[in-house]
């Protein structure tokens, strides 16, 4: 039966038999789908010659290729291949599997076939973005025969089920904490939130008004956790940290420490709130909501539960002491202190100059990108502080809006602004950088290596700062300003939370956030099945990307909750042969996952022993086992190594070469 190159339509070609309906070939019958990626592919790779090529690959009985495999068109191509008996195994080749592998895997169960006869080759991350010329053309070839190679020896697999409770837990009882609480609540999921400090609203609760809505925090906090504590579905802990953390998704049991303040932890807001003399349940501005009274004893308690949302939060950079005259010149202080500042010159009546502890401030110096943007060689490491080489993001807008309502309500304050760049991201913050031209803020800009100086003024004038910089706007001429304030815009870090990423083997990226799986595909999910991320916890937001982010997680939870009592697993985990076993324990010694291999005692032919047993929920199908085994006796489902050697056995066969 003779096989020809068809063409289509532009950029998409098929190999089909010439009689299409006396498919002969014996065994599995494998579709081979190459991507162009827009040309991320194409631009380096031939992919009509990796067609071509693939043509002549045993078990290989059509081969075409679309401009976007991850297209609802590219998806049906294989659809309609899986429906009409064409194909019965699928090698997709395209751009890194964490992206796409699961849509190809979707597409195929939507067309009733076994999502698990799938294999993907990275022709994109592993060749076209590495690679050019023939070299290139000839690994994708020599990828996709491996994939085939595999997928020849793929079977059928069903994912496992396992119990779910229809619990959720969050830990963090700050805005993401709070967002995400009650959206699962409203889903019917019973919650427990778990926060550490002994107030409600976190980082939020400090600040006075939100750019660039203006919304009044001390009415948007109150309202919200009114609705959480409200809902009988939701049980709140404050002053309260996890200890332990053990079992599954669906079925985790947390253990929690409820116990007072350490002495001089939360000192400060303590007694604000004392000094406001609020009961249980208010508001305290620039505090938060204390909702129970302060534990006098420590007390141990555990809950068990379905899933967990990790709502952890951040908080603001501390400058070392001298950045920036930080610590050393009392008239030097942090974004935070200032909007604190503003709100209490608000409830005093306002004035033509803003008042700093009485002092009368004429003019002030904000100064971008402390903590933020940091860069090696150029700005101080100390020990046990990496520099923050990301963008906060919220700080220019903050920092922006917060000179904006010191010009429109205290006239007589000038003020400077020394910027590095304004990120002004988001709806209506541009507004609020126009804005501030508008109020007469003067804008200077300087050069990451070039920062503004600050020092005690010395010189002739009452004011006591002086800030010296290169602007860049005027082509580096050096400017010196007299100010009585200057305040550091400070950027955003991630809450300590090594102890839980210690006990719950957490992901964390190199700027210290949360690492969710995949950006856009899987925005809320960590790599530990059933532990999501939510706001800040994962990266520098503002509290509406805060809130979405939030409910999102709360969807997604729920989402795993909602099949009845069960959640579906992929069945990618380590598979015993009883009968080539000995019995040595080298897998179980050698498993990275507390609890997923464990000795016990079996009868095998009228004798016991002990031998080792696979608890699915918790193998991660790392293979780790496989490579210790003196007697091959454990594979992992979906990756044998007999399917690894026919995937070897491809990539260096001589038919290819040829």
């Amino acid at each position: 039966m003779r096989r020809e190159l068809k063409k289509k339509k532009p950029g998409e070609t098929e190999m089909v038999d010439e009689k299409r309906d006396q498919v002969t070939a014996p065994g599995p019958k494998v579709g081979v789908y190459v991507c162009h990626c827009g040309g991320n592919i194409s631009d380096h790779v031939d992919v009509e010659k990796v067609c071509e090529d693939a043509k002549g690959i045993p078990g290989v009985v059509t081969v075409k290729n679309n401009m976007f495999m991850c297209s609802d068109p590219g998806q049906e191509l294989i659809m309609e291949d899986l429906k009409n008996g064409t194909i019965d195994r699928v090698v997709v080749a395209s751009c890194a599997p964490s992206l796409h592998e699961s849509t190809f895997r979707s597409a195929i169960s939507r067309a009733g076939g076994n999502p698990y006869t799938y294999e993907h080759a990275n022709i994109r991350e592993q060749v076209s973005w590495v690679h050019h010329g023939e070299g290139a053309t000839e690994k994708a070839t020599r990828l996709v025969a491996a994939a085939v190679g595999k997928a020849r020896e793929l079977h059928p697999l069903e994912p496992f089920r396992v119990d779910a409770k229809r619990h959720a837990t969050v830990i963090g009882g700050g805005v993401a904490g709070l967002r995400a609480a009650k959206d699962l609540a409203d889903r019917g999921i019973q919650v427990v939130l778990i926060e550490k400090s002994p107030f409600l609203g976190g980082w939020t609760a400090h600040w006075d008004r939100l750019s660039p809505t203006e919304d009044d925090v001390s009415e948007l906090i109150p309202e919200l956790c009114r609705q959480v504590l409200d809902d009988p579905a939701v049980e709140v802990h404050t002053c309260s940290h996890v200890i332990s953390f053990e079992g599954f998704i669906g079925n985790f049991r947390l253990g929690f420490r409820k116990e007072p303040p350490a002495e001089g932890a939360y000192a400060e807001e303590i007694e604000r709130m004392k000094q406001s003399g609020a009961d249980t349940g208010d508001f305290i501005p620039h505090v938060g909501v204390c909702p129970e009274p302060l534990p006098e004893a420590s007390e141990e308690q555990t809950v068990e539960t379905g899933v967990v949302v990790l709502a952890t939060g951040f908080r603001p950079y501390t400058p070392r002491k001298g950045e920036y005259g930080y610590g050393e010149i009392k008239e030097v202080i942090t974004l935070p202190d200032l909007i604190r500042i503003i709100a209490e010159n608000r409830r005093a009546g306002g004035g033509q100059l803003l008042q700093v502890n009485g002092r009368k401030i004429r003019a002030m110096a904000m100064i971008h990108c402390v903590g933020s943007r940091q860069i090696p060689g150029i700005h101080e490491e100390t020990e046990g502080r990496p520099l923050n080489q990301y963008c906060s993001r919220v700080c220019c807008g903050a920092t922006l809006h917060a000179a904006n309502l010191i010009r429109e309500t205290h006239p007589g304050t000038r003020i400077f602004d020394f910027y590095r760049d304004i990120r002004t991201y988001g709806r209506g913050q541009e507004e609020v950088y126009e804005k501030a031209s508008d109020n007469k803020v003067l804008f200077f800009r300087f050069e990451a290596q070039d920062p503004p100086e600050v020092s005690g003024n010395a010189g002739e004038g009452d004011f006591p700062v002086s800030v010296k910089v290169k602007d860049t706007l005027t082509f580096g001429e050096e400017i010196e300003t007299k100010v009585d304030l200057v305040v550091l815009a400070v950027g955003m870090e991630p809450n300590d939370v090594s102890d839980l990423v210690e006990m719950m083997k957490l992901p964390v990226g190199a700027d210290r956030f949360l690492l969710e799986v995949h950006p856009k595909l899987r925005p809320v999910e960590l790599s530990v099945s059933g532990v999501l991320v939510a706001g800040t916890s994962q990266a520098p937001f503002d509290v509406g990307e805060t809130c979405a982010a939030a409910s999102a997680a709360a969807v997604k939870a729920s989402a795993v909750l909602a099949r009845g009592g069960f959640v579906e697993l992929d069945p990618f985990i380590a598979e015993i042969d009883m009968g080539k076993c000995k019995g040595t324990g080298a897998c179980v010694e050698a498993c990275i996952v507390d609890g997923a291999l464990r000795m016990v005692e079996m009868d095998l032919d009228g004798e016991k022993v002990l031998r080792p047993e696979v608890v699915p929920a918790l193998c991660q199908g790392c293979g780790a086992c496989t490579a210790v085994c003196p007697e091959n006796a454990i594979n992992v489902s979906g990756w044998t190594l007999k399917q690894y050697e026919k995937m070897v056995e491809m990539i260096v066969s001589e038919k290819l070469a040829a």
